[in-house]
């Protein structure tokens, strides 16, 4: 055969395969060229069959194999087309295409494959949870419908019952009533089952029910112990000691009462019984509460021995009587006050409002800084004097507050201020009885005691001692105007007084030795400012008669206001004056005359001062007329004439 033979075997089979591809009708074709063509046409619908189930790129190239194999089939006839078929032309015009198409393939798979990786990340990261929750929810939403598996709770049958029904089934076979009873008084112990109640419930409609059930009581201890405190708490009754209880104004005595047993509720064996009658489910017991009694520490005679004044404290008040009005009313008021343990005491509450309509006169005190005549000036004292005592007794003060001046009464750094709407001064009894105030006022003398079972130990002594860390300058003087100086001179009406800084330590003591003296506190108090007289107006004015007074001249007590200007006798009767002259600053001179006061109490000699040097008129400028001389008017006879304000005896 020629090569151009070949080449149309070549050709011819090329066709074929290709019909083969296409279906039985290139077969039928191939039975009118021929035998051979026959044979191939056969291998092509063998080819066709046999790679029907494949994929479209399967049957191409299966197609193409079958017309290869079906040309070696035809072998025999023509051994060109099997050279053909495996040509150097024929091989790459066929493995050419099937790599195209593997490629292809293959991008296919690897895009599917991350495009389904990317779906799965996406979700992995929004919707998963999702998912997840709406699958918990579907899980925790049981619906919880009529129940249909039968089922029983202690012979209850529940079957068919909605959750409800069941919850009221069971409650109503097992009632709680149950309650605690002592003489006539009951005590309802709070539901403990149900709780329980809706735990089995939960288990039943919302998991794989079992037939039988069983009410569970354990674990139901500490709900039992909070029932058993409650009706404690109703019933127990503390015992009370043998004490005094009121106070006979007549006989200036406290009275006692007898001493009373307490109650209390043997918890252990209530809490025993209660969990008894939980585990037998007898849910509408009733149980007796054992009340054991509780016997007082002290009896009545015990009491009247134990008891004894256990502080003392004595002030020195002034002549002024108003004050000493004040004074006694606010002693009078506190006397006989008694305090149960625990109870806190206020000046303010017990005394209350200082009113004309109660008896207090108005006396110098002081409101914010300033000398005012203020109704009931002068109670201060009071409960400087009340707040020694208490400390002294061992009790406890629980509000304070110093003076803005010094007081001269008591020691700087030991008072009490008190106002009404103001301060106050509050303190407990911490001690383990009751105990009654007493207070009196008598010829300038304030004493307040404490009368009670000791609160410190045997030989143990509290007391207060304050020093003076330092002295503190004047504030700058002030100035008032007087038309009866000639113009320009200048008169001190007061000198007014430092001011100063003062450490208070707590002294305790045991038989007389020092065990502790730590600082309590510290106060700082202002001093007066000078007062100074002048005419600044260029002309004097006719000396004419001043309104009457409520200040005695004579009586250099007369203003006393409260932190300032009361007598004070010290512990070892050195007596001190004030202002700024407070007790512990000896030697101090007075020069404050319009605030000096005296402290002449009963047995007490005056103190003997140097009389202050004369304060000289200052003299106006060279250009301007002598001034016109000061004259000093006697004070009158009835004594109820204004304040001097010339110069002291003594000056030129």
């Amino acid at each position: 055969m020629s090569r151009y033979d070949d080449d149309q075997n070549y050709d011819t089979g090329r066709s074929r395969g290709r019909s083969s591809v296409r279906g039985t009708g290139t077969g039928r074709s191939g039975r009118q060229t021929g035998s051979g063509s026959y044979s191939h046409g056969t291998s092509s619908r063998s080819s066709t069959r046999g790679s029907s189930s494949r994929s479209a790129s399967s049957r191409s190239s299966s197609a193409r194999g079958s017309s290869g194999r079906g040309g070696s089939a035809g072998r025999p006839r023509s051994s060109g087309y099997h050279s053909s078929s495996h040509g150097p032309d024929h091989g790459r015009r066929h493995r050419k295409p099937r790599n195209d198409y593997g490629k292809l393939a293959l991008g296919g798979i690897l895009l599917i494959a991350a495009i389904a990786l990317i779906v799965f990340f996406i979700r992995g990261l929004g919707g998963g949870d999702s998912d997840i929750e709406s699958e918990t929810t579907e899980t925790s939403t049981v619906p919880e419908t009529e129940l249909q598996k039968e089922v029983t709770v202690d012979g209850v049958n529940i079957t068919g019952m909605s959750r409800e029904q069941a919850k009221e089934a069971i409650l109503k076979n097992y009632p709680w009533e149950m309650k605690v009873v002592w003489e006539e008084e009951t005590f309802d112990v709070a539901d403990l089952m149900a709780g329980k109640v809706d735990l089995l419930l939960n288990e039943v409609y919302q998991g794989q029910p079992k037939e039988k059930y069983s009410l569970n009581t354990d674990g139901l201890e500490e709900a039992v112990k909070e029932e058993v405190a409650k009706a404690a708490a109703k019933w127990d009754k503390a015992a009370k000691n043998g004490s005094i209880s009121s106070y006979d104004k007549d006989t200036d005595k406290f009275l006692f009462t007898g001493a009373e047993t307490g109650l209390a509720l043997d918890q252990e064996k209530l809490i025993k019984d209660i969990e008894s009658a939980l585990k037998k489910k007898d849910f509408d017991a009733k149980i007796p509460a054992l009340m054991n009694p509780v016997e007082p520490e002290f009896s009545e005679e015990t009491a009247k021995e134990k008891y004894k004044t256990i502080s003392t404290f004595t002030t020195k008040t002034t002549s002024n009587s108003k004050r000493n009005t004040n004074v006694k009313l606010s002693a009078e008021a506190i006397n006989g006050t008694i305090l149960q343990p625990g109870e806190e005491f206020s000046f303010n509450k017990t005394v209350g409002q200082r009113t004309e309509a109660k008896g207090y006169k108005g006396a110098a005190a002081y409101n914010n800084g300033e000398v005012v005549e203020e109704i009931g000036g002068g109670v201060c004292q009071t409960s400087s004097t009340l707040y020694n005592a208490v400390l002294k007794a061992g009790l406890k003060t629980t509000k304070r507050q110093s003076h803005t001046y010094e007081p001269s009464y008591v020691t700087p750094g030991t008072d009490a201020t008190v106002s009404w709407n103001g301060p106050d001064y509050k303190f407990v009894n911490n001690s383990s009885a009751a105990i009654g105030i007493r207070a009196r006022y008598s010829d300038q003398t304030v004493t307040i005691s404490i009368y009670g079972v000791p609160v410190l130990e045997e030989g143990v002594t509290y007391s207060l001692k304050s020093t003076k860390l330092k002295d503190i300058d004047p504030p700058a003087p002030t100035y008032e105007e007087d038309p009866t100086l000639a113009p320009g001179v200048e008169k001190t009406k007061s000198s007014g007084s430092k001011g100063s800084y003062w450490e208070t330590r707590l002294v305790v003591k045991k038989n007389d030795e020092v065990i502790s003296q730590d600082v309590d506190h510290v106060v700082t108090y202002r001093g007066h400012a000078p007062v100074v007289l002048r005419n600044s107006t260029g002309t004097m004015a006719p000396t004419e008669s001043q309104p009457e007074s409520t200040v005695n001249p004579n009586e250099t007590s007369s203003i006393a206001p409260e932190g300032a200007g009361d007598g004070f006798i010290r512990p070892d009767s050195t007596e001190v004056t004030g202002p700024g002259g407070g007790p512990g600053v000896h030697g101090q001179e007075n020069t404050n005359t319009s605030n000096s006061v005296s402290a002449n109490g009963p047995g007490s000699t005056p103190p003997t001062t140097a009389a202050p040097p004369a304060t000289q008129p200052s003299t106006a400028p060279a250009t301007t007329a002598p001034p016109a001389p000061v004259t000093t008017a006697a004070p009158p006879a009835d004594n109820n004439g204004p304040p001097i304000v010339a110069p002291m005896p003594g000056g030129n």
